[in-house]
């Protein structure tokens, strides 16, 4: 067992170390899952068949020594060899390769649930949501709000409560659903979501803003229009680039893209059944559903809701809208 542990323990590491350096493409919850499942079965293993032959073989020695010990008593003897009398111990000890699985499985079983059906951790990698959110922050994403799914294949089990405009939504991208996006939820199944001229509107409404004092962008330290948006009565920040083009530059070609029009305004959409239109608040300066297209709902990861480290700034921890 020592051996065929040895080789599993390779896999992982081998799979880890191909991942980080780019030669694969990783995925962290099938990843989870399958160290789940082996350190599982070697728990299992310890319980019910490598412990009990170990308690036996150090019953059966404590039971030698101890009709030993008697005999030498009876001749006298009542110095015995402490050395004997640990090698019961030593027989109930984990060998090394049941301490890195059965071992870590509680552990591992414990973080499998926690990210599969409660929290779970993501990075901020861009600036798509500024300012609401900046590169480099730490968020929770609550995985049971829009109901629950099977971790890797993502099936929704339970239907929870339905997406709703303005929520901030980690989902897997549509043309690479191996990597995970962070954008806010615009357009509804049904709804018409048009952004022209750089003004939103949803359903021939025009979506209210107010100014706000201009942002300083500290990655590329420039001043941006900042806007108070009101988004189904949920207020939050949006940042504009006077410099940036009110078309959309290079849409691709996406499933129901002929529900989009594009001009050089800028694009009206007609959200399909079972879809959404994500943007990010950052709108010059964000690749989202204008761009490559709708979010399917089987995509949806869950709601992020707060930031819980931010190693640059400490004051960036807290919820979020």
């Amino acid at each position: 067992m020592a051996f065929i542990t040895s080789l599993i323990l390779a896999a992982f590491a081998g799979y880890i170390g191909a991942w980080y350096f780019g030669a694969i493409e990783g995925n962290f919850a099938l990843l989870l899952f399958l160290a789940t499942v082996v350190t599982g079965l070697y728990w299992l293993a310890e319980r019910f068949y490598f412990l009990p032959r170990r308690e036996r073989a150090a019953a059966a020695l404590e039971s030698s020594l101890a009709e030993r010990n008697a005999r030498l008593a009876g001749q006298g003897i009542k110095q015995v060899d402490t050395a004997d009398a640990k090698a019961s111990e030593r027989l109930l000890m984990q060998p090394w390769w049941l301490d890195w699985t059965a071992g870590l499985f509680p552990v591992i079983l414990v973080v499998f649930l926690l990210r599969s059906f409660l929290y779970e951790p993501f990075k901020i990698p861009s600036g798509s949501m500024m300012p609401t959110l900046l590169t480099g922050d730490l968020i929770l994403v609550n995985k049971f709000t829009y109901g629950l799914r099977l971790p890797v294949i993502n099936t929704k089990i339970t239907d929870g409560t339905p997406l709703a405009r303005g929520d901030v939504v980690v989902f897997r991208y549509p043309p690479k659903p191996s990597q995970d996006y962070i954008k806010r939820v615009v357009g509804i199944p049904g709804d018409e979501v048009a952004y022209l001229n750089k003004k939103l509107t949803i359903n021939g409404q025009p979506v209210s803003k107010e100014a706000a004092p201009d942002y300083l962008d500290g990655e590329s330290m420039r001043l941006l229009k900042q806007f108070d948006e009101n988004l189904a009565g949920r207020q939050h920040k949006i940042l504009n680039d006077d410099a940036g083009p009110a078309f959309v530059p290079g849409a691709s070609d996406f499933p129901f893209r002929e529900n989009c029009r594009y001009s050089v305004e800028g694009v009206t959409c007609k959200v399909p059944a079972g879809n959404y239109f994500m943007m990010g608040d950052n709108r010059d300066n964000s690749a989202d559903s204008r761009f490559w297209g709708f979010v399917p709902d089987k995509n949806i990861v869950g709601r992020a809701f707060f930031v819980w480290m931010n190693f640059g700034d400490l004051g960036r921890i807290g919820p979020f809208q």
